[in-house]
């Protein structure tokens, strides 16, 4: 039996032949593998987005403000002249009534000093009916020569003197009655009492500590202060600076007042302008000395396009919205927003009526094919009123 040297070649050639048969095999598998991916993932390539439409309206813009509570009037009472406090009519923390009586001083001093001018003027008055008297009866005496002119001129000088008398003690006996008057301190304005200081057998004095302070609680005013560049828009919306101001209280409703001052300067440090807005008050929420949160509308912004602000996207340079083309796919739209009121942004730069994406805008790119999905009706349904 012949053998030949070609056998181990003939063996190689035929691993080669079947490694090469191999491979063939799984490259044609691996092509097929992948155009059916394609095929079948070509629906799936979209991203799934929400979206909505930019809308053209007037918007309201609002600025946000940290205010102060504080009483629009509040009286330091006090005496006119130092004297003893004989009663205390009132309580701390109540509400008085303007011309409700709130101390009684010593008055018996004062009571004399008043009689005495009485006095007086009534003396007065009984010395010229008496010279009155006289001078008549002189004049006819005079006529009939019993008397000299002199004597009737002496009665009319008399007369004179005793009328000025007259209206010098009725001004000693209306200031006297002034100052009797002073001894019952009423207060002059309605309002809530603070600390009493002083209390029967005290020294009142005008120069010493208030006998009691009356703030007025209804209406009350919000201080607060506001950027200066937003001035002109409050002067131009509000040509008599009555802009309405909201404030809010803590798990309360808000409490809507109207603008009733604007400060004559800026505060050049800070760049903010003082005003100070008037709140009804009757059911005693706001209260003088709290901090509220202020808002305020300071102008209104005729067709404006408005998107949710979720829509806006913040970019390494610029912001911008992705707008869902004709063909399915987003392009990216440089935009400037000029203020966020409920949710919603205010910009320039987009067209009313675009399709902006709103929510999974995360993942797209200039060019990205989309496809959008409705809004769920939970969302739809949480803005509307429940039924009964």
């Amino acid at each position: 039996m012949l053998h030949t040297s070609f056998g181990p070649m003939q063996r190689n050639r035929k691993f080669l032949l079947i490694g090469l048969g191999i491979v063939g095999v799984a490259v044609i598998s691996y092509l097929q593998f992948f155009r059916t991916g394609q095929k079948s993932g070509r629906p799936d390539s979209a991203m799934v987005v929400r979206s909505t439409v930019a809308k053209q309206q007037t918007v309201p813009l609002t600025v946000q403000a940290n205010g102060t509570v504080s009483a629009i009037t509040m009286v330091e009472v006090r005496p006119k002249v130092q004297n003893i406090v004989r009663a205390v009519h009132v309580k701390e923390g109540q509400f008085v009534k303007a011309g409700q009586l709130l101390f009684t001083l010593d008055e018996r001093n004062d009571q004399s000093n008043l009689a005495r001018s009485q006095a007086e003027l009534a003396a007065a008055q009984s010395d010229l009916a008496d010279a009155e008297l006289t001078l008549k009866r002189n004049q006819d005496l005079a006529k009939q020569n019993f008397v000299s002119q002199a004597v009737v001129d002496t009665s009319r000088t008399r007369v004179e003197s005793l009328r000025n008398t007259i209206k010098a003690n009725q001004a000693a006996a209306q200031s006297s009655a002034i100052v009797l008057g002073d001894n019952r301190i009423t207060a002059s304005i309605d309002g809530r009492l603070g600390v009493i200081n002083v209390f029967p057998g005290s020294l009142a004095q005008p120069a010493g500590t208030a006998m009691v302070t009356i703030t007025q609680i209804d209406p009350i005013a919000v201080t607060f202060s506001l950027p200066e560049r937003e001035l002109q828009n409050v002067v131009g919306t509000y040509p008599n600076a009555d802009a309405p101001v909201t404030v809010q209280l803590p798990g309360q409703a808000p409490v809507t007042g109207r603008l009733m001052f604007i400060d004559n300067v800026t505060d050049s440090q800070t760049g903010t302008i003082r005003m100070k807005a008037r709140f009804d008050n009757k059911e005693r929420k706001l209260w003088p000395g709290g901090y509220v949160n202020v808002s305020m509308v300071t102008r209104n912004v005729p067709d404006a396009v408005t998107v949710p602000a979720q829509a806006v996207v913040t970019g390494p340079v610029d912001r911008f919205i992705y707008v869902i083309q004709q063909d399915q796919t987003v392009k990216d739209v440089k935009v400037t927003v000029l203020a966020t009121e409920n949710g919603q942004a205010v910009v320039t730069g987009l067209a009313s009526g675009a399709r902006v994406v709103v929510e999974g805008a995360q993942n797209l790119r200039p060019g990205s094919k989309v496809r959008e999905v409705k809004v769920p009706p939970k969302s739809a349904a949480d803005t509307m009123p429940a039924d009964d």
